[in-house]
């Protein structure tokens, strides 16, 4: 497995896509896209037929544009990285440093892509990806992403310290829907790495991150935890962890225990991060003495 080093010299334990199973997910994707264009132009042949072949011609152009060039950009950027083939494989498009694309990534992809893999039949992007050391095209090298694989084994992660214990149910009430897989991510391979980089480098990091998840939660960094935005980032990974167990032991094992106290605010499902509905376990019991899993 590769390592992938941020700008502030964190090892990220990310696995780079082979070429196999990233040219799989760009061949379904192209598939379900030129689909969805044949069933766009045939629409719009039986509704433009009074027009002339010039404004048939242009129709047919901003329509290859937007279904086959826009529609993928759209679906990256709503989706956080994951199209359909990708979801199929396994794999999530995600920046450098381990963090969630946005926008400009996605369309700086998606517009060389429509070069390296739509006009050149995918010849560029193959070579690129063969030569590149982490199996990258150009249109990862000029946006600045990386294809990963997801799914990785639980065994080589590493382990989340458990913050101080003054912090560590401080954050019942905050609202961690909006944090998004790519930042957990990056936050929890910070915190598994910290004491491996220098002081100065580790905390203007996690400045950054805690900062970044303070903007995704609406509620600011404590003002007694801004000097010690490690020990913010733990605390809040522990509440997101003690959310998932007490919905695990919740749907599990029916009601909890009447003398454990309930998780006060949305709890986060292990995967989609969505806030489950009523019935689906959204609140139970925090266990006593739960210790972050690795």
């Amino acid at each position: 497995m590769n390592e992938l080093v941020t700008g502030e010299a964190v090892a990220l334990e990310l696995r780079p896509a082979k070429l196999p199973s990233r040219a799989l997910a760009v061949l379904i994707d192209l598939v379900v896209a030129v689909l969805v264009y044949i069933a766009v132009v045939l629409g719009l042949v039986a509704a433009t037929s009074s027009l002339d072949d010039a404004a048939q011609a242009a129709l047919s152009a901003a329509v290859f544009l937007l279904v086959l060039v826009g529609g993928p950009i759209a679906v990256e950027t709503l989706s956080h990285g994951r199209s359909l083939g990708k979801l199929a494989f396994g794999l999530r498009v995600v920046r450098d440093d381990g963090g969630p694309v946005r926008f400009r990534h996605a369309l700086v992809r998606g517009g060389i892509g429509m070069i390296e893999i739509l006009m050149t039949f995918g010849v560029v992007a193959c070579i690129a990806s063969l030569v590149s050391a982490r199996g990258r095209r150009l249109g990862d090298v000029f946006a600045g992403t990386l294809v990963v694989r997801e799914r990785i084994p639980v065994g080589r992660a590493g382990v989340v310290p458990p913050p101080p214990p003054e912090s560590a149910q401080r954050f019942a009430e905050l609202d961690l829907s909006a944090v998004p897989d790519g930042l957990w991510l990056a936050v929890r391979q910070y915190l598994t790495r910290m004491h491996q980089l220098q002081p100065q480098i580790s905390w203007s990091m996690a400045s950054r991150l805690a900062a970044d998840v303070a903007a995704r939660t609406g509620a600011a960094v404590p003002p007694d935890l801004q000097a010690r935005p490690a020990d913010f980032l733990a605390a809040v990974v522990h509440e997101r962890q003690a959310r998932q167990q007490a919905r695990y032991d919740a749907g599990g094992a029916g009601e909890a225990p009447a003398s454990v106290p309930p998780v006060s605010g949305p709890a986060v499902g292990p995967v989609t991060g969505k806030t489950p509905g009523p019935g689906e376990g959204g609140t139970g019991a925090r266990p006593t003495g739960f210790a972050p899993p690795a």
